[in-house]
């Protein structure tokens, strides 16, 4: 039987990442994912990792660069202006082709904000963040099972596409406690194969490069063509999503991460009721689940979309939906938390504007 531990969302991070091989972290403070880096002080030292407490997250974005150049699998973890702060260094990233994971435990903002969780961070995580056209492949947790399982996946979405991957949480799921199942069998970095893109040393093997640039002319253009294929293929294969009682649905509620919590809370609520409702949770935000909500929009005509900001992923489900449905919104912006009877009320009006 798998081992199970009572532990902190932040913490669960610090276990997944170490279990998924990972040997490097670089980060800095900031509320709320000051745990992470805590625990990883630790935990690094006992396996034998590398761990840096960097003078900026500028410093820590970069250095991780250096570590994914070298092969290793390393990783960071920051809050929104953190994060802001880190994106010239993620589009470096992205311009080399290197896979780092990089976990946002958003808080309110804009500017410094306040510690409460949110997720207005959307639009960042998913349009790339910084200059240039690059995309970083972002995964969803909605539980701290969530937290231990995604590093593991993202490293291995970031090595298979060469590109960088960021787990998007929020303030709630990192000091929220769950049971959290040990649900695989860590993994030895001295287990993992040799990257192709690895400097280590070119003594018998061809030259490799690795850089953000190429100053011949047009061979920017080409690169970012050939890019633009790879994200293609992202979407067209790494989509993924989790439906719950849709098949008979009249209406569906889109939601992700804490936002999906409460929206299965109202969603019973409005089952026991007798209103047919249906909860659609993106786990990749991008890709985002296109193609499946793009099917269910042509028997759903209505969906109501649910977030902690004033409206971000909204934009995704109406490219989605192609404007087929009615897409409603609830928006709880800089720290506020939707509850279940306050969604219940509002699907409630929307539904009974149905009939």
């Amino acid at each position: 039987m798998a081992e199970k531990r009572l532990m902190y969302g932040n913490h669960a991070v610090v276990e997944g990442v170490i279990a998924a091989g990972c040997r490097f972290f670089a980060g800095y403070p900031i509320t709320p994912q000051n745990e992470i880096p805590e625990l990883m002080s630790i935990r690094m030292n006992e396996e034998g990792g590398v761990f840096i407490q960097t003078e900026s997250e500028i410093a820590a974005i970069n250095m991780l660069f250096g570590a994914a150049a070298a092969g290793k699998r390393a990783m960071t973890s920051s809050s929104s202006p953190g994060i802001s702060l880190m994106q010239e260094g993620l589009s470096y990233i992205a311009g080399a082709d290197m896979p780092v994971l990089v976990v946002n435990v958003i808080r309110g903002g804009p500017g410094l904000g306040n510690i409460a969780p949110a997720q207005s961070d959307y639009y960042q995580a998913t349009r790339g963040g910084g200059h240039g056209d690059y995309f970083t492949i972002t995964l969803a947790p909605h539980t701290v099972q969530d937290l231990f399982e995604f590093p593991r996946l993202a490293f291995e979405l970031a090595e298979k596409y060469r590109n960088p991957a960021l787990i998007l949480a929020d303030g709630l799921l990192g000091q929220m406690m769950e049971p959290v199942e040990f649900s695989f069998e860590p993994i030895d970095p001295k287990d993992l194969p040799d990257p192709e893109w690895a400097l280590s040393g070119c003594g018998g093997r061809e030259r490799r490069i690795v850089r953000s640039y190429d100053l011949k002319q047009g061979r920017l253009e080409e690169l970012n063509v050939l890019r633009s294929k790879k994200y293609k293929k992202i979407k067209d294969n790494e989509q993924r999503y989790d439906a719950v009682e849709c098949d008979d649905a009249h209406m569906v509620i889109v939601a992700y991460g804490t936002c999906a919590r409460v929206a299965a809370a109202a969603m019973r609520i409005a089952r026991e009721k007798g209103l047919k409702v249906g909860l659609f949770r993106p786990i990749t935000l991008w890709p985002f689940p296109s193609d499946v909500l793009s099917d269910m929009s042509k028997r759903i005509k209505n969906f109501l979309v649910v977030e902690m900001n004033c409206g971000q992923m909204i934009d995704d489900v109406k490219l989605a939906t192609e404007f087929r449905s009615k897409i409603d919104f609830l928006g709880r912006p800089g720290g506020g938390v939707p509850t279940p009877p306050e969604l219940y009320k509002k699907i409630e009006g929307i539904y009974g504007g149905m009939q």
